[in-house]
């Protein structure tokens, strides 16, 4: 199994970016997927998930109605759009799929900042 996240890179404060994890090497349409995110010093932590039938939770404490999470069974790929963002969530952001086996991506830095 394969996962690669792209899209990260720098930002403005109050600026978007948009995510992808594309995935290979395992039935992407039946596998919940995430995305979590690990700032320097801290532990990683769940933003938002999407399920095998599309259903969405966020970490509100997190991403308080900013982040949308989507995914194409089409194309193998889940994203995360990241919209007026903050200093704060500057992090190296990870896809996981799971179950019934858990697989990780690489990781892809975002940083928010003027």
């Amino acid at each position: 199994a394969r996962l690669v996240e792209s899209g990260g890179g720098l930002a403005q404060p109050g600026g978007s970016l948009r995510l992808s994890c594309a995935t290979s090497g395992f039935t992407f349409s039946i596998y919940h997927m995430s995305w979590y995110r690990q700032a320097p010093g801290k532990e990683r932590e769940l933003v938002a998930k999407i399920d095998s039938s599309a259903r969405t939770t966020y970490n509100d404490d997190a991403v308080k109605g900013r982040f949308i999470v989507s995914r194409d069974d089409a194309k193998d790929t889940m994203y995360l759009q990241m919209n007026n963002l903050k200093p704060e969530d500057t992090a190296v952001y990870y896809c996981k799929a799971e179950w019934p086996s858990i697989y990780w991506g690489q990781g892809t830095q975002v940083t928010v900042s003027s």
